[in-house]
C-alpha cells in the first residue's frame, strides 16, 4: 500500500481530503484499481502494473483516449492523471453479462463509430503486427521460450498482414474485454472502460476484438457489423484472428514480466486453442483465400 498511500497524499492537493479508506477492486489483470474518496466524490485510482510499458501501453494515449470517450458520453471522467497513475470519476454501475453483451452490440458498435469518427489524435500506433513482433522480442529477451504453435501462427498473420495494411489509422480502443463494458445504474447505459491500449489503428480489429472476446456467434457479428454501418466481414473473419493472436501473445508476454497473481500460461493456451479452430473454419478460409 506504500505507492498507495503517497500516491492519495498526492492526489489530495487537488481533489480534497481523504474519507474511509481505499477499497480494492475487482477484475484487472494488469493493474491494481481502487475506489477512492476524496473531498466527498468517489473515484477509481489505477496504478500501472509492473513494465506495462513492454506491452504496448502508452499512458498519456490512455488520458487522451479515455478524455475523448468521456466527451462522446461513452466512457467515466477523467478527474486527473499523474505520471503514476489514472483517476477517474466512479461510476456506479453493474457487471455486463454475457447477455447483456449479445443484447448491447448495437449500442457498442455506435459508440465505437463515434469514437472512430472523433477526429482525436492518440500519440501512439496500435497495429497488432508490430505489436506482435515486439512481444515475441521482449519474450527472447528476458530469456522465455516462444510456444510451439507461435511459427505457424505468425505465418498466417503474415498473410493478413500483407492483405490488410494499416492506411488510415483512427483512434482505437484496442481491448475490448467484457470486463472493461459496464452499464451505468443511473440511466442504463453501456460505457468502455480501461483505455489504456488505444493508439492510432484499424478500427476493424476494434469490432473483431469485440466480438472475439465477447464469444459473438455469427449472428452477433452481423448485428455487430451492420450496426457500425457496413464494416466488411470478411475482414472482420481475419482480424478476429488477429486479435485472439495478440490475446494469445499478450498472455506469453505478461507470463515474462508480470508480478501479479493470474495464469498466463492458461490465457495463452486458450487463445492459441481458438487460434486453431478459427483457421480451420470455412469462412476463415475463404476470407484468406
Amino acid at each position: 500500500m506504500g505507492d498507495l498511500n503517497h500516491i492519495l497524499q498526492r492526489l489530495q492537493q487537488s481533489l480534497g481530503p481523504l474519507s474511509g479508506e481505499p477499497a480494492a477492486l475487482d477484475g484487472g489483470i494488469t493493474n491494481r484499481n481502487y475506489r477512492v474518496t476524496l473531498g466527498a466524490r468517489d473515484y477509481v485510482v489505477r496504478l500501472p502494473g509492473k513494465d506495462t510499458d513492454l506491452l504496448g501501453i502508452d499512458r498519456e494515449a490512455e488520458r487522451v483516449a479515455n478524455s475523448a470517450a468521456a466527451e462522446l458520453g461513452i466512457a467515466p471522467a477523467v478527474a486527473l492523471a499523474l505520471d503514476d497513475c489514472l483517476v477517474t470519476e466512479f461510476i456506479e454501475c453493474a457487471a455486463v453479462s454475457e447477455g447483456e453483451v449479445a443484447d448491447g452490440v448495437e449500442e457498442i458498435a455506435v459508440a465505437l463509430r463515434a469514437f472512430h469518427d472523433s477526429g482525436t489524435s492518440l500519440p501512439t500506433r496500435f497495429w497488432v503486427p508490430e505489436l506482435l513482433a515486439d512481444y515475441a522480442e521482449i519474450v527472447r529477451l528476458r530469456g522465455g521460450t516462444l510456444p510451439a504453435e507461435y511459427e505457424q501462427v505468425v505465418s498466417v498473420a503474415k498473410r493478413i498482414e500483407a492483405a490488410l495494411p494499416l492506411t488510415d489509422p483512427r483512434p482505437c480502443h484496442d481491448d475490448l474485454l467484457g470486463g472493461n463494458i459496464i452499464r451505468a445504474q443511473s440511466d442504463g447505459r453501456l460505457m468502455i472502460v480501461d483505455w489504456e491500449y488505444a493508439g492510432m489503428g484499424d478500427p476493424a480489429f476494434d469490432l473483431a476484438n469485440f466480438a472475439v472476446n465477447n464469444e459473438l456467434d455469427p449472428d452477433g457479428d452481423a448485428a455487430l457489423l451492420e450496426a457500425y454501418g457496413g464494416a466488411d466481414p470478411e475482414i472482420h473473419t481475419l482480424m478476429r484472428y488477429m486479435s485472439d493472436f495478440r490475446e494469445a501473445m499478450w498472455g506469453v508476454v505478461q507470463n515474462a514480466v508480470s508480478s501479479l497473481d493470474f495464469d498466463f500460461d492458461e490465457y495463452a493456451e486458450e487463445h492459441f486453442a481458438r487460434l486453431e479452430r478459427t483457421a480451420s473454419e470455412p469462412r476463415f478460409r475463404r476470407a484468406l483465400g
